[in-house]
């Protein structure tokens, strides 16, 4: 059913998309999707977050500072994309329940956890995965779903390093 959802959109657009559009797509009935999905939106909702997901672990620069910047940034970039914007906008509108917005919590705590793991093997105080959480990924998500005119690379590096410097509580020695 993803993979349909995949095609049609790059073919006719998301506006273009009904549940009957997909079923032949992918040669299902509807009622399969409804009994599965219940709407189109909690399919697009499952949909966004498997494009969510990240392709892999995040990159090592050497140092917690290099490698959080770099993330941070992005993250952005991909997250306040018109596609990753749209695909935010899916995970929750889709999600009654909670789980998806808490699965795209998750793949960013996964993500932040790599690097604090890193920087532990390399004797780096670092903070835990809530306070970078806390000060670095909500502050950005909140630019770009209501702010996104305030977004750019300098303000994502700018909490990272506040973060870092001890700007927030929660940093282990």
């Amino acid at each position: 059913m993803h993979r349909a959802v995949r095609e049609l959109e790059a073919e006719r657009g998301r506006a273009e998309l009904t549940v009957p559009l997909i079923a032949a797509r992918a040669e299902v009935t509807p009622s399969t999707i409804y009994r599965r999905w219940g709407d189109l939106q909690v399919l697009l909702s499952d949909v966004a977050v498997e494009r969510l997901r990240p392709e892999g672990p995040p990159a090592d620069h050497g140092n917690l500072a290099a490698d959080l910047e770099t993330w941070a940034v992005e993250w952005l970039e991909e997250m306040s994309s018109a596609a990753g914007r749209a695909y935010l906008h899916d995970a929750v509108a889709g999600d009654r329940e909670g789980g998806n917005a808490g699965q795209c919590s998750a793949y960013a705590a996964e993500q932040v956890a790599v690097l604090l793991d890193r920087a532990a093997g390399r004797g780096e105080p670092a903070p835990d995965v809530e306070t970078v959480l806390d000060h670095l990924v909500a502050p950005l998500m909140y630019r770009i779903l209501f702010r996104p005119g305030l977004l750019d690379a300098d303000y994502a590096r700018g909490l990272a390093r506040r973060l870092l410097a001890g700007g927030t509580t929660g940093l282990a020695e």
